[in-house]
C-alpha cells in the first residue's frame, strides 16, 4: 500500500509542472504534454513485463530497480535545460520506475496473497493511487507556486530514496516465505505458473490474449479510461482551471479531493465486484464518467462552486472504479495468466492516456481551450461503456481463453496442461 501511494504521487507530479516548466522556458503545453505522453505510455507498456519479472525474480527486486529509477530521473531533472531531457529523466525513467509499480503490481499481489475477497482487496490496493495524490498533490503545487518546480522534484526524489529501505525490509514475495498460505486458500488453486524468461512469458501470453474477443473488449475500455483520468484530468485539470483564472494550488487541491474520494470509490467497487457482474459495472461506470465529462467545460470557474464540486464528488467515486472489475475479467477468462494480460490491458490504459495527453495539449495550444478535448473524451466514454457490456461474465463452457493463455506462458507439457485447465475451470 504504501509503495503504490508513493508510486501515484510521482506519476501524478506532472500535472503541477506544466505551467511553471512553460513559464520558465517558454516551451509549450504541446511540448511539455509530450514528455508527459511518454512518461504515461511507458507506464503502461512497463506493467507486463514488470509481472513477468515479479514472477521470476520477486517483487522486492523489482520494486527496489523501479525506485532506483525514479531517484534518477527526477533528481537529475533539476539541473536539465532542454526539452529532449525532459523528454528523457521524467518521460522513460520515471515513467519506467512509476510502470512497474502500477496496477499489474496490483494483481501480482492480489493473485499470490488473496483467494477470498479478492476484489475488495484490489479496491483497496488500487485506492493506494488516490492516498498518493491525496499526499503528494497539493504539497508539491504549494511547493511549485513558492519555492519553484525543483523544490517540488527534489521532494519526488527524497520520497522515492525513503521507500527502498521500506520494501527491502518488509515487502515478501510470497505467503509461503512468512509461513503462510494465501487468505482464503483451501488447497485447491492452481500452481504457480511454471518460472520462463519474463520477456518471453509476456509476449507469448499477448500473443494467446491477444486471439481472444475479452481481451480487446478490455483493452478498449481500458484505453478510454486512461484518456479521461491519467492522460486528460490528471494532467490537464489543473493547467485548465489555471486558464479560467483558477490558483494552481488551489486546481491542486480539487485535484486531491479525487483522490479523497476515489478511495470511498475503489473500495466500494472491489465489494460490488464480488457480488454483481464485472461487465454490468463497468458500462454503468464509463456511462456515468461520459456525462460528467460533457458538462466539465461549462463547469470550469475561477472559484469552486457546487455543480463543480459535484463534478469533482462524482468523479472521484469513479475515478478508478474500472479496476477491480477490469483485474476481476482478467482473472476469469485467463487463470494464472490474468495478472499479466492486465499488465497488457493495462498497457492499452496508458496508450489512450499517452494519446489524450499530447492531443489535450495540442488543442489547447490550436483552439485556446481544452472544450474539445474534454467534450471528446465524454463521447468516447459511452463507446467504451457499449464495449464493456459485450464482455461475457465467465469463459465459454471449454475455457479456451484461459487455457490458451496459459498455455503459452507456461509451456506444453502435461504438467502445465494442467495447471491451465485448472486456473481455465
Amino acid at each position: 500500500m504504501l509503495t503504490l501511494v508513493a508510486a501515484a504521487g510521482f506519476g501524478a507530479t506532472p500535472g503541477v509542472l506544466v505551467t511553471p516548466l512553460q513559464e520558465e522556458f517558454g516551451w509549450s503545453r504541446s511540448t511539455i504534454s509530450l514528455a508527459i505522453s511518454v512518461n504515461l505510455l511507458l507506464y503502461g507498456l512497463t506493467a507486463p513485463f514488470a509481472a513477468a519479472l515479479m514472477e521470476r525474480f520477486g517483487i522486492r527486486r523489482v520494486l527496489v530497480a523501479a525506485l532506483a529509477l525514479i531517484v534518477v530521473g527526477s533528481g537529475l531533472t533539476v539541473f536539465m535545460t532542454a526539452s529532449w531531457q525532459l523528454v528523457l529523466l521524467w518521460g522513460l525513467l520515471v515513467g519506467l520506475g512509476t510502470g512497474a509499480m502500477a496496477l499489474g503490481f496490483v494483481a501480482t499481489i492480489t493473485g499470490r496473497w488473496f483467494v477470498r475477497h479478492r476484489g475488495l482487496v484490489t479496491g483497496v490496493l488500487t485506492a493506494g493511487g488516490a492516498t498518493g495524490r491525496l499526499v503528494f498533490l497539493p504539497v508539491l503545487a504549494t511547493l511549485a507556486v513558492g519555492s519553484g518546480w525543483r523544490s517540488a522534484s527534489w521532494t519526488v526524489t527524497i520520497a522515492a530514496v525513503a521507500v527502498i529501505p521500506l520494501v527491502v525490509l518488509f515487502l515478501r514475495n510470497r505467503p509461503s516465505d512468512v509461513g503462510l498460505a494465501a487468505y482464503g486458500a483451501t488447497g485447491n488453486e492452481p500452481a504457480e505458473p511454471v518460472q520462463h524468461p519474463a520477456a518471453g512469458r509476456a509476449l507469448a501470453t499477448l500473443a494467446a490474449a491477444a486471439r481472444t474477443r475479452p481481451f480487446w473488449l478490455l483493452a478498449a475500455g481500458f484505453a478510454v479510461c486512461g484518456m479521461s483520468t491519467n492522460g486528460l484530468i490528471q494532467i490537464h485539470l489543473i493547467p485548465a482551471a489555471h486558464d479560467h483564472g483558477m490558483s494552481e494550488p488551489l486546481a491542486a487541491s480539487l485535484l486531491a479531493l479525487v483522490g479523497v474520494l476515489d478511495v470511498v470509490g475503489t473500495v466500494a467497487s472491489g465489494w460490488l465486484t464480488d457480488r454483481v457482474p464485472a461487465p454490468l459495472l463497468l458500462g454503468l461506470y464509463y456511462a456515468l464518467r461520459g456525462g460528467s465529462l460533457l458538462l466539465l467545460p461549462s463547469l470550469l470557474a475561477a472559484e469552486p462552486h457546487p455543480s463543480l464540486l459535484i463534478f469533482i464528488v462524482f468523479y472521484g467515486l469513479d475515478w478508478v472504479a474500472t479496476v477491480p472489475p477490469t483485474i476481476a475479467l482478467c482473472r476469469t477468462h485467463f487463470g494464472t495468466a490474468g495478472p499479466i494480460v492486465f499488465g497488457w490491458v493495462f498497457a492499452c490504459h496508458q496508450i489512450g492516456a499517452a494519446i489524450a495527453a499530447t492531443a489535450a495539449g495540442v488543442i489547447r495550444d490550436d483552439l485556446g481551450s481544452y472544450t474539445l478535448a474534454f467534450t471528446g473524451a465524454g463521447l468516447l466514454c459511452f463507446l467504451a461503456a457499449a464495449a464493456s457490456i459485450r464482455i461475457p461474465s465467465r469463459p465459454a463452457a471449454d475455457h479456451d481463453e484461459g487455457e490458451r493463455a496459459d498455455q503459452a506462458g507456461e509451456g506444453t507439457d502435461d504438467h502445465d496442461r494442467r495447471v491451465a485447465s485448472g486456473s481455465g475451470a
